[in-house]
C-alpha cells in the first residue's frame, strides 16, 4: 500500500492517479478509468472528478 498525503482539502480522482505516477497525465484519465476498476473505500467510482479526502483508500 503506497500512502499519499494531500494538505488540501480535498484532490480529484483524476489528479490523484496522476500524483501517484499511475497515469502519465492527466489527459489519460478518462480511458484509464474507464478501461479499469478503480474502487474508492471499497465502492466502485468512475467518476474522474470524485473527490477523495484523506483517510479516503483508493
Amino acid at each position: 500500500m503506497i500512502n499519499i498525503f494531500i494538505n488540501t482539502e480535498f484532490i480529484k480522482l483524476d489528479q490523484f492517479l496522476k500524483l501517484s505516477d499511475v497515469i502519465s497525465s492527466g489527459g489519460e484519465a478518462r480511458s484509464f478509468i474507464s478501461e479499469n476498476m478503480i474502487f474508492v473505500n471499497n465502492e466502485p467510482e468512475n467518476r474522474r472528478g470524485k473527490k477523495l479526502r484523506n483517510g479516503d483508500i483508493v
